[in-house]
Parts: structure tokens; sequence; C-alpha cells
């Protein structure tokens, strides 16, 4: 009877609300979580980043379970943290360090209307942004006073006790449902574009042409139904013209654009065998790993993957593997790693061999065992650590004589 009454009072006034779109906002939010920035006198927003991304989850999970008032104020946080990051980027760098170390000591630190005043005036790219941005802004504006109403309890349909006091209908479900979901579609808009104000990578990695010609980054683009969907076409497009969009796109753009078998190899580790030439005669694209891979694929139709950093880490080839498990365990590669024997070693229904080069081993799968020749191709390779691109560039000529 004890467990009972609690879980009557514990579920008292309490309506869990189902949202339909669940799994794909999980999915949508998954551009604002690769958006991270490498710029390193901001690394810091990393942590915002993925901390507003954390409170757009709690919230939705809060209002499946029925504490509306608490998702609310999630999707506050998230606006509000969003800020304080924007805050922490665009002050003076003589000040920065200070004020981070303030916030992450809980010493002395501005409100969130301190901030805003001071963004207002001072925030460079902020400002840029906010005045070609403005009705969106202002439309921001009006949501965070509506969830202000419902944090701070004005009203009675903020209240559990009327809003469910009587089981609601489906009608009246259905309602608050479609009111949560504007506010959370504003909401991760809102902490997509408080991203942008960093620096624009996830709008201009968007952009076909810009993504040819840039090498792989840790950020990644947001994606077109995202933009629509919580951002707005307008509103994107108004953003580029921005200065800080504007500016990095005319650097951009003016440097040459990479064919797409390179963009594969560098942005998907994916060597496709047929264009081997063509990526080689492109190689000044290339980083030293880049280039060793395309090499080792190049000289064996045998080759299906080419792992490194102990397996966590891999290019592949369009060679269909001979494996019929698709997983690995890194574990394996040690293993092998203690073994007398490196070459032609037995791995489920294929091989592997342990490639050593500049003091960094590296793993080749490879669907045939290799020949005695093969072999020795590769301690040659091994030998000729600096003289990679001269020894890649005359294999790229022996194969077109």
């Amino acid at each position: 009877m004890g467990s009972d009454f609690i879980k009557y009072r514990k579920g008292q006034y309490i309506v869990p609300i189902k949202l339909i779109n669940k799994k794909q906002y999980y999915y949508d939010l998954m551009n604002i979580e690769n958006s991270f920035t490498g710029r390193l006198d901001v690394l810091f927003a990393n942590t915002f980043i993925a901390e507003a991304n954390k409170l757009l989850i709690n919230s939705i999970e809060l209002f499946e379970m029925g504490y509306f008032d608490c998702s609310f104020y999630s999707l506050r946080q998230a606006l509000e943290l969003a800020t304080t990051m924007i805050y922490l980027v665009e002050i003076d760098k003589n000040e920065k360090e200070e004020k981070l170390n303030s916030w992450k000591n809980q010493g002395r630190f501005p409100m969130y209307k301190q901030m805003h005043e001071y963004l207002k005036i001072n925030g460079n790219v902020y400002i840029d942004i906010k005045e070609k941005l403005e009705d969106y802004f202002s439309e921001l504006n009006k949501l965070k006073i509506k969830l202000n109403k419902y944090v701070h309890k004005q009203g009675e349909e903020t209240f559990y006790i009327f809003r469910n006091r009587i089981n609601p209908n489906k009608e009246k479900i259905d309602l608050f449902r479609a009111e949560y979901e504007q506010y959370l579609v504003k909401c991760i808009g809102a902490v997509a574009i408080f991203r942008l104000v960093i620096d624009p990578l996830p709008a201009l990695l968007n952009d076909e042409d810009i993504y040819n010609r840039t090498p792989d980054f840790m950020t990644e683009g947001y994606k077109d139904d995202f933009i629509e969907k919580y951002i707005g076409k307008d509103v994107f497009e108004m953003y580029k013209q921005t200065r800080l969009y504007s500016d990095a796109y005319d650097h951009i753009i003016n440097q040459e654009e990479r064919p797409q078998s390179v963009v594969d190899l560098i942005k998907y580790q994916f060597i496709d065998n047929k264009r081997i030439d063509e990526i080689l005669r492109n190689s000044k694209f290339l980083s030293q790993i880049d280039l060793l891979a395309v090499t080792l694929a190049s000289f064996s139709k045998k080759i299906v993957n080419i792992y490194f950093y102990g397996g966590f880490n891999w290019y592949y080839t369009k060679i269909k593997s001979k494996r019929t498990s698709t997983s690995f365990d890194s574990r394996v590669f040690k293993k092998f790693e203690e073994l007398s024997k490196k070459e032609n070693l037995e791995y489920e229904e294929v091989y592997l061999t342990c490639f050593e080069f500049k003091d960094e081993k590296y793993y080749i799968e490879h669907n045939e065992k290799f020949t005695e020749e093969e072999v020795a191709f590769l301690n040659m390779l091994n030998e000729l650590p600096n003289k990679l691109n001269e020894f890649t560039f005359n294999s790229q000529k022996k194969r077109k004589d």
C-alpha cells in the first residue's frame, strides 16, 4: 500500500505527452552536436555547445514525462547558456581569461540582461548578425518572454493543478504538444544561430563549392533539411550577408577546388581504386598519412582497409572484403603486434599485415595473401619515410608506363 500511495502522489496532476517526432529531433540535434569549433582561442565554447545540446534533449524527455515547467526551463537554459557562450567569445581578449575563470569558479559573473547589454554595444560579430537578423531576434525575444511565463508560473495554464486537474482531452493534449514543439524548434534554431557567431563553418560547409575546397574539419556543415526546419531559408540567407560569413566565403572560394576523389579521401577516408592516378596528381592536398594510405592501396588490388591508431581510424577502398563480420576489435591488432611474424596473419576470412612507417603501426586488411614481391614492396616503402612523395610519384609513373 505504501508504494501505491507514493506512486499516486508522484503521478498526481502529471500527464505524460508522447512526442511523435522525438527520434527525428534527436537525429536533427546531431547538427548542433557535430558543429564543434576549431578556433584555438575559444575551444571552451565546445563545452557550451555540448551542454546546450544536452539541455534540449533534457527538455524533450521532461516534456514526455509530464514535467512541462521543467521542460520549458531547460529550453530557456539552453538559450541563456548560448548567450553566455557568445559573451565569453566576444568579450575583449584582455578580459576573456579573467571572466572565464570567474565563470568556472562560480565567482562574480554578469546576469543574462547584463551580458545582453554588453553584446549589444561591444559584440562586434553579434551586433552585425543581430542587425542582419533583426526580425529573427525580435521573435526570439518573444519566445523567451513566453518561456519565462512558464518558468515563473504566471497564469493558470502554468500550474499543474489547473492544467491537469481533470484529465485533459485529446484535443487539449494535441494543442499543448504543438505549442511545445513550436518552442522546441525555435530554441534548437536559436542555439544553431548562436553557434554561428563563433565562426561560420557549419553554414559554409553546407555549400558544396566551399565544402570541396576545404580540408577535413572537426566541424560538420548544417544539413539542408535542418536549416529549413529550424532556422529558415530566409534567415539563413540573411546570415550569409554578415561580414563574418562573407569574408570567410571569399577567402575559401578563391582556393583551388579538389576533385571528388580527393574530397572523398580527405573527408571520408575513402580511396577510389579506379581514380588513384587522379588522387596522386593532387597530392598537394593530402596529408602524409593520406598519401601513405593511397600508396598502399595502389600497389595491390587485394587491399580492403588500412587501419591506424590501433584500429580506431581507417581508410577503406572499393574492394569488397571477404569478411562476413563488419565489426572489429582493436584488441586483435594489439595481439598481432606481439607476434614476430607481421605479414599474412589470418584474420577470420581475410588476412592482416602489420606495416610500420615512421614508428607508427598500420594494419592492412587484404583478401588474399601477399606475395613475396608485395611484402618486399612494403619493406622498401618503410625504408623511405622521408621520400614518400618521390617514391609515390615514381610508382605512379611506372603504372602509366
